[in-house]
């Protein structure tokens, strides 16, 4: 008994030695900010700019900071980078819309590539957001407000969607997708948003199919509480000389911008009418399930009936036959909404460091054997 805590003692005290020489030694062999400057040839204050994703570094300078960062596996100090900088590194990206559509619909992967590329350049983090019941606008606003990110992107909105308001509220920098056209947006000089030309989209559309010597077209719309939808309509309205009131309701009909939508559409718009020669839809996917009713009906396309979509995603290259579109840079929109949002955060630069501004790009009609 005499000897035996002695021995533990002992062994205890190795332990500790142990376990002290494993900490110093893995400390030891952890890269610094001072390493990471020395192997780039740059200064300290250049790395920490760099891993921060501070402005002022020139790219070539950016790119061979990071290519020592990923040589020396050098990790920054997450939680002591959030108490300098008073940033988590993350961005909201919210959805107004169900898994279910989200994941089936090319248009919503096309978009989050977009913003995943340009968040990436600046190391920052994407979490994804979507809105499946009522209540996960709380469940959102909560997260928002509770400094777990930087900014929200936010898109899909709906008519009097709560989502601007919990953006608001959140005292976050926010960017939106598409037009905004709640109460007050208009008036907001603050507001940032990018959006395709949805109106002249849609009338280059149309004109493309009145030039085809098409007199009867009809056209599939996605949800009209959704301000792409609306502005669409308008420009299938514009081409055809005639108010959206003036619209024939046999030649309109809604399909919800799915494909599944777009075949049920189809169905009524030939019941109604089945003279019309031509159909603009709204979506290539509402498009597609045009498409499908078509030849399940023995309509030929684009002998009988011309069919015109919106989008041009890489699916309507493949459809039979392949798809004439409106071409908007789905991907490209959504390195812009990133881009927005990071210099709205400070964390880019933009030309001549001119205050961020909403972005509109232009639609292109892309024609193929559908028209």
């Amino acid at each position: 008994m005499g000897s035996t805590l002695p021995m533990k003692l002992a062994y205890g005290q190795d332990l500790d030695r142990e376990r002290e020489l494993f900490v110093h030694t893995f400390r030891q062999s952890r890269p610094t900010l001072e390493a990471v400057a020395a192997h780039a040839g740059v200064s300290r204050a250049t790395v920490s700019r760099v891993v921060n994703g501070g402005p002022g570094v020139r790219p070539e300078v950016r790119e061979k900071v990071r290519n020592s960062v990923e040589e020396l596996g050098y990790v920054p100090n997450n939680a002591a980078r959030t108490l300098v900088t008073r940033r988590t590194g993350a961005v909201a990206v919210v959805i107004a819309e169900p898994e279910s559509r989200v994941f089936a619909d090319p248009f919503f992967a096309q978009q989050l590539r977009g913003i995943s590329r340009e968040l990436s350049e600046y190391d920052t983090q994407l979490v994804l957001m979507m809105v499946e019941r009522q209540k996960d606008y709380a469940r959102i606003g909560r997260y928002l407000s509770a400094g777990h990110v930087d900014g929200a992107l936010m898109f899909s909105l709906h008519g009097d969607d709560p989502l601007p308001t919990v953006a608001r509220r959140s005292g976050l920098p926010a960017v939106f997708g598409g037009r905004p056209g709640w109460p007050g947006a208009e008036g907001d000089a603050d507001l940032l948003y990018v959006d395709t030309d949805n109106r002249d989209g849609a009338r280059q559309a149309v004109a493309h199919l009145q030039e085809r010597g098409r007199r009867t077209i009809a056209v599939i719309n996605g949800p009209l509480d959704q301000t792409s939808a609306l502005d669409r309509m308008h420009g299938y309205c514009d081409a055809l000389g005639i108010g959206v009131h003036e619209a024939d309701p046999a030649l309109v009909a809604q399909g919800d911008f799915t494909a599944e939508g777009g075949e049920h559409a189809m169905e009524r718009l030939l019941d109604l009418c089945p003279s019309l020669d031509a159909v603009f839809a709204g979506n290539d996917l509402m498009a597609s399930g045009a498409l499908r009713t078509l030849r399940a009906r023995g309509r030929r396309v684009p002998e009988d009936v011309a069919v015109v979509g919106y989008d041009d995603l890489e699916p309507a290259a493949w459809a039979s036959p392949p798809l004439t579109t409106v071409r908007q840079d789905v991907e490209g929109m959504g390195g812009m909404m990133a881009e927005l949002l990071l210099r709205r955060i400070g964390l880019a630069g933009g030309k001549h460091d001119a205050p961020p501004t909403p972005v509109v790009t232009p639609a292109t009609l892309v024609v193929r054997d559908s028209s």
